[in-house]
């Protein structure tokens, strides 16, 4: 029986004969062994890798704010590292994240912040928006005095195709209250260089 999408009237049987099609596009050989499976497989990945929407991001976070041991000093997490998958062409890029707050009688717990970014990771998306994305929510949920979230991407759309720049990396931030300030600022990139 086939399932349909939570987002779509489109069964799964629907999409991967459409990969099928894709399939034939693209090889001489579309019967073979190695690829028969192949529509089934893609599917399965994208369930996986773009999952994102399907999760309340407020529920993730549910019982892991604390007043208890709340500082007014800068709160960072470096180097969250995910995958997210490129809107515009379709193809993974690796990001690296960083996120610095400043708390204002809250705090989250440290691995809520790297579900965040997995979250929003999970999603058609662009480097740009999940910036902001990332931001505009903790600033929502911990009413902070400044929120600050840098990434790092390695897009596969950039370096494999089309300009063909291996090393270039895309580097985004979100910046809101008191992270506008240049010392603050300047303080939160010191601390996650390296």
């Amino acid at each position: 029986m086939a399932t349909k999408s939570p987002n779509s009237q489109i069964s799964r049987d629907q999409i991967e004969n459409a990969l099928r099609l894709i399939i034939e596009y693209l090889d001489s050989e579309p019967d073979r062994e190695g690829l028969i499976k192949t529509p089934k497989r893609i599917l399965k990945a994208w369930d996986e890798m773009l999952s994102g929407e399907k999760i309340d991001e407020e529920e993730i976070i549910n019982g892991a704010i604390f007043t208890d041991g709340a500082c007014k000093e800068m709160v960072i997490l470096k180097n969250i590292q995910c995958y997210s998958f490129c809107e515009h062409h379709f193809l993974p890029f690796l990001i690296k994240c960083h996120i610095g707050y400043l708390p204002n009688g809250k705090v989250i717990g440290a691995s809520k912040l790297a579900r965040i970014v997995e979250i929003f990771a999970r999603r058609l998306q662009i480097q740009e928006r999940l910036v902001g994305q990332i931001a505009d929510l903790l600033e929502k949920v911990l009413q902070p005095t400044g929120v600050m979230v840098v990434a790092e991407g390695k897009h596969i759309c950039i370096s494999g195709r089309g300009v063909r720049q291996t090393e270039a990396e895309l580097i985004t931030s979100a910046i809101r209250g008191k992270f506008w300030d240049a010392e603050v600022r300047n303080e939160f990139l010191n601390l996650i260089k390296g």
